[in-house]
């Protein structure tokens, strides 16, 4: 790249470019209709996760511990979905791949932040459910307001000391050869990877990233689950373990909705490596779209959301 030759700032043997060119989505077939297609999943995405804050929000009914954790998840969505999809939209609108130094470790950060507080937050979910079908009669003194504040602060405090310990560690690396990154965001196994001398920690930083944030959770909810399945099959009726088990069913969905695309990708790439396109949209799409259909998951299979919902179309149709 001649802007990469020309705008580096070196100091002896240590180059950091200028800016990074975004290759992602360069050879793309149809690629135009691809970012149409994104930009309408960014519009339903920002308006569902929107919707969810409002409701949450304005009706205290909503003020308890499940619903400021699916609070926290639309948060979560909402940033990732923004720190995502307008860095694409401007790569499509005014066809520059170019991003600055700066601003390429600013979308690093915030997008892997808000993917990161997704991931811990569906334990947190795990774990109230965990509580609300194994230990009912103590659900109240274990999980409470503050308790979930707590635990939730102690997520974005947690996230905010990782992932910016990542970012920053790609400030030692040196850029000498190329500044051409393969993917469609400042994506950290990419960058790190075409650096030029050392990158063990940052490989150490990945791994215990994905550990923290793919494995551990994952291992975490199936445990929840086991515990609730095991709780459940000591319920005499049927009836009773299915009432139970419904309630689980927007938390499974939303779970399966971030896990599977995210293990699909991993375990494709042990199988066979895949043409560098396919692994980009499946890994665009594995971020695109569950902050799109969490919002409708929680709508449409929670009770308590349809009900604030249905409040809400009746005082507008009384007053109109």
């Amino acid at each position: 790249m001649s802007m990469f030759n020309s705008d580096v700032s070196q100091n002896m043997s240590f180059v950091r470019p200028k800016y990074f060119f975004i290759s992602g989505f360069s050879d793309l077939p149809f690629g135009k209709w691809y970012f149409v297609f994104l930009f309408f999943v960014y519009v339903v995405s920002v308006f569902g996760n929107s919707v969810v804050f409002i409701m949450i929000l304005t009706d205290r009914r909503l003020h308890i511990p499940k619903y400021i954790g699916i609070f926290n998840l639309a948060l979560a969505d909402f940033g990732e979905t923004n720190a995502m999809i307008p860095n694409l939209m401007k790569t499509f609108v005014f066809d520059s791949q170019y991003i600055s130094y700066e601003a390429c470790l600013s979308n690093m950060f915030f997008a892997f932040m808000f993917s990161g507080v997704q991931s811990l937050t569906l334990v947190v979910l795990a774990f109230d459910r965990f509580i609300a079908i194994c230990l009912p009669l103590r659900y109240h003194v274990i999980v409470n307001n503050v308790f979930i504040f707590v635990v939730l602060t102690v997520v974005w405090s947690f996230n905010t000391v990782l992932i910016g310990t990542m970012v920053i560690s790609i400030t030692r690396l040196s850029f000498c050869k190329t500044n051409v990154v393969k993917s469609f965001f400042c994506d950290h196994g990419p960058i790190y990877t075409i650096a030029c001398n050392d990158n063990s920690i940052n490989y150490f930083i990945a791994k215990l990233c994905t550990a923290f944030y793919i494995y551990g959770p994952l291992l975490a909810i199936v445990l929840s689950y086991l515990g609730i399945f095991f709780a459940l099959s000591r319920i005499t009726t049927w009836e009773e373990r299915l009432k139970a088990l419904k309630t689980c069913g927007s938390h499974l969905l939303v779970v399966g909705v971030f896990f599977l695309p995210i293990l699909g990708i991993y375990l494709a790439a042990l199988i066979s490596p895949a043409h560098p396109n396919v692994r980009i949209i499946s890994t665009s799409l594995s971020s695109a779209i569950p902050p799109m259909l969490n919002p409708f998951i929680y709508t449409l299979n929670t009770k308590e959301i349809k009900g604030v919902i249905l409040k809400m179309l009746k005082k507008k149709m009384a007053s109109s």
